[in-house]
């Protein structure tokens, strides 16, 4: 995976990514990236998307979207699996959680949540 590089939203927009998901970068400019998404490239705007160049290794805690559709109004916070971006319902505030999707266990990235008051 030398040289390959991650991008996840860092501003709450309807972009068409899932808030907290990791995508692979096929290229990055200045201005706009292109990231894979279902296996199909899609312009995003650079500015808007956290760059890394080290495979997520951690669940990313999210606040549930104003605009969320798909998804229980119990919700008011839930995780991205770093592996396959599964969303997961957060009950308390556990060191770490099982995908209930592809079964990885994973850290949960408490530190960089969306919402500073979890």
């Amino acid at each position: 995976m030398a040289g390959m590089r991650w991008a996840r939203l860092k501003a709450d927009l309807n972009l068409k990514l899932r808030r907290g998901a990791w995508y692979r970068i096929q290229d990055v400019g200045p201005l706009e990236a292109v990231v894979e998404v279902n296996n199909r490239p899609m312009p995003v705007p650079s500015a808007f998307l956290q760059i890394v160049e080290t495979p997520p290794r951690r669940w990313t805690v999210v606040p549930r979207p104003a605009n969320a559709v798909r998804m229980p109004d119990t919700w008011k916070h839930y995780a991205v699996c770093p592996s396959c971006r599964e969303r997961a319902p957060l009950v308390r505030r556990p060191p770490v959680m099982e995908c209930p999707r592809c079964r990885g266990i994973f850290e949960v990235g408490w530190d960089e949540t969306y919402s500073p008051e979890l």
